[in-house]
């Protein structure tokens, strides 16, 4: 392999002649050998978006050289396009509050423009990373803007699979509302429901899921991008200062605006704490949900037996004709996840000192995670479960017609003494609390059909 030299504050370096990273991606590569998985795309477009804005604004303020300002905008537009992404070698959990994750953006940006015009990479005369890729800029403001803009369109991606989850359920809540079942409280027999009605809950849950994610989404355009390296701008050119974040905005096609207190925007991360804890209460919901579908397929003979779940493979490799409930089941181990990720979020945000918190590797390489792999998760959820669960109607009907909890309905009727004596001697003997009913004449059976009638036993009102 051929090289070139490069020299940093430490020393010299040989960097590979045909890379577009450079000495500071380099160092970074070689100390941050962690997780061994590359930067999320998202976070390379969106530091790429900021660099774009950052060399406009410059450009426009006189800052920056035309053709420079230029070669760097359209270097940016490559990387924003899916190009080069392969150059940006850093782990995502790394030291330095991801000053090298800015700096591969800065070198791979800078090596391209030089290329753009005409010399060649490693040429910092021509195009620098730090002079004019990063000029009136601080990773502590490149880094938590691009981090915010990486998970607003991560949520929205989320966002558009609940919805999906959330029609899907309501569709079953409406296929499943005529069959009664028994519903069970502390997974004993209770009172009569509706499979409809529990499918309808689950949708109520989403419903306020994605209420929550949308909500906190709205609290991340706020940015303390034009405040360098604490807050007060230092080094930030005034008319840079007062159009980098209406660029950005324009160039993101997201509605961006400068936080109140750059300083305090700086400083604290409570934000992703907000939208880690808006994830996590999803994946608990999601996680319930799967519960409830586990417990009521079950069986097939000897469980619940009440829903069927799509078979979407063989479920043991000792055990022929067994088909487990595989979508459920991963949809837990995504929530229990999520839940440790939300731990090591809060206690990263927790860790700020003073004025920066340098911790936004860790941030944002978990919530990445959370965030995608709900996504990807409810998008099976949806497509390889809900949509395919049919209900055995005779097997919920026979549960609630066997089971004692249908005389919570007669106790007005009787008085609680009495029903309590039905309910033992049903399950002393066997028989259903309906045969003893009529059996004893404890209640005419028009009134008694009444009563146990479906929809009254199960309306509200």
């Amino acid at each position: 392999m051929d090289y070139r030299l490069e020299t940093d504050l430490i020393g010299e370096k040989r960097v590979p002649r045909d890379a577009y990273y450079g000495i500071q991606s380099t160092r970074a590569y070689e100390n941050f050998k962690i997780t061994g998985l590359s930067l999320n795309g998202e976070l390379i477009r969106a530091v790429c978006e900021v660099k774009k804005a950052a060399a406009i604004s410059n450009r426009d303020a006189g800052v920056l050289d035309t053709n420079i300002a230029n070669a760097i905008i359209e270097a940016c537009d490559e990387i924003i396009e899916g190009k080069l992404h392969e150059q940006f070698i850093i782990d995502p959990i790394q030291g330095g509050a991801g000053t090298s994750i800015n700096m591969n953006a800065n070198e791979v940006i800078a090596n391209r423009a030089i290329e753009i015009l005409g010399e060649e990479k490693g040429d910092y005369s021509i195009v620098h990373p730090n002079d004019h890729v990063n000029n009136c800029q601080s990773t502590n403001d490149v880094i938590p803007t691009a981090g915010k803009i990486a998970i607003m369109r991560l949520l929205d991606k989320a966002i558009m699979s609940l919805k999906k989850l959330d029609l899907a359920l309501k569709d079953k809540a409406i296929e499943f509302d005529g069959i009664i079942k028994m519903g069970r409280t502390q997974m004993q027999d209770a009172i009569p429901i509706r499979l409809g009605q529990e499918f309808k809950a689950y949708s109520c849950a989403i419903e306020r899921d994605i209420e929550r994610i949308s909500k906190v989404r709205e609290n991340l355009n706020r940015l303390n991008l034009g405040g360098t390296a604490i807050g007060t701008a230092l080094n930030a050119n005034k008319e840079y200062f007062k159009t980098v974040v209406s660029n950005l905005s324009e160039i993101t096609g997201l509605n961006l605006r400068r936080a109140d207190n750059l300083i305090d925007a700086t400083q604290n991360l409570d934000i992703f704490v907000e939208v880690s804890g808006a994830i996590k209460t999803c994946a608990v919901n999601l996680s319930k949900i799967s519960n409830d579908l586990r417990l009521m397929s079950s069986g097939p003979r000897t469980g619940f037996g009440e829903i069927n779940l799509p078979p979407r493979q063989n479920g043991s490799s000792i055990m022929p004709g067994k088909v487990n409930p595989v979508i459920p089941e991963v949809m837990n181990q995504i929530a229990f996840n999520i839940i440790g990720n939300d731990l090591t979020i809060t206690m990263a945000v927790e860790a700020g000192q003073l004025e920066l918190n340098a911790f936004c590797p860790i941030i944002f390489y978990k919530l990445f995670e959370s965030i995608e792999t709900l996504t990807n998760g409810v998008e099976t959820l949806v497509e390889n479960c809900i949509k395919g669960i049919t209900a055995n109607k005779e097997r919920c009907e026979a549960l609630v017609n066997n089971s004692i909890g249908i005389i919570t309905s007669i106790c007005p009727y009787v008085g609680y003494k009495k029903a309590t004596i039905i309910a033992n001697k049903a399950l002393e003997t066997g028989e259903t609390v309906k045969n003893i009913i009529i059996n004893e004449k404890i209640m005419e059976p028009s009134k008694l059909q009444e009563i146990l009638d479906p929809i009254s036993m199960t309306e509200i009102g």
